[in-house]
């Protein structure tokens, strides 16, 4: 059994040149990435109860799951975390480690699916972001992250959520009008709506803390926290 889906790994390791590139393929995620950050820290600190303002996440292990270039992984250890960051495509691990070792960033990259990794000790922190869509297997892909997170760890599983205004939004909009993404970066069938996640999520005995939707201003081109989760949202949830 596995959760890789070798047509995805493909398409992603033909854009891996690009991941850097802030006006290239990976444009909207770096556009993402500043409320993504937002978001993990805050619950994270709040969760951990975190006092050290210079590096809010020191002490704490991260697993950051189908990392790509780093765009995440980076962040997070700049914030103070231990990051081990794990892709199936070797070619974005190979650039995710020339680009942390350009900046003299201590991360650990990982050329390995989560239910590959035989980790003896846990992670704090695990996160899923814009991954579930990709993954071939999505309830292995959960046992196996639940596998590796810590009891009163905390996970964070963003998707795109399985609506008309999504199919117009993130696959007509995103990929055909506005050319933001590759046409065919996403399959529609793929997206999860939030309480199938949910189910899943707390079959493995997690609480689910938040669900925050994920909304972009066309006027301002930045992101903002929303409860509209008719298009992009996150899931925040606790292992027991």
């Amino acid at each position: 059994m596995t959760t890789i889906n070798q047509e995805e790994i493909q398409k992603f390791s033909k854009l891996a040149d690009e991941w850097w590139d802030v006006s290239g393929k990976f444009k909207p995620l770096h556009m993402f990435n500043p409320i993504r950050i937002e978001y993990i820290l805050e619950k994270t600190v709040k969760h951990f109860k975190k006092i050290d303002k210079s590096k809010p996440l020191s002490g704490l292990k991260l697993l950051d799951i189908g990392c790509g270039g780093g765009l995440m992984s980076e962040p997070m250890n700049r914030l103070g975390a231990e990051v081990t960051g794990i892709d199936a495509s070797l070619k974005n691990i190979k650039i995710a480690e020339s680009h942390s070792n350009k900046n003299k960033l201590k991360i650990r990259y990982l050329n390995s699916s989560p239910e590959e990794l035989n980790e003896k000790e846990k992670y704090d922190v695990i996160l899923n972001l814009e991954i579930v869509e990709h993954v071939e297997d999505v309830d292995l892909y959960f046992e196996s992250c639940a596998k590796l997170l810590k009891k009163n760890g905390i996970m964070f599983t963003a998707t795109l959520n399985r609506t008309f205004i999504s199919f117009i939004k993130a696959i007509i909009g995103a990929e055909y009008v506005l050319r933001w993404l590759p046409i065919g970066t996403h399959d529609w069938n793929k997206f999860f709506k939030p309480n199938e996640l949910k189910e899943k999520i707390n079959k493995l005995n997690f609480t689910i803390d938040d669900v925050k939707g994920l909304e972009f201003n066309p006027l301002s081109k930045k992101w903002k926290r929303s409860n509209n989760l008719s298009v992009n949202y996150i899931i925040s949830s606790i292992k027991n």
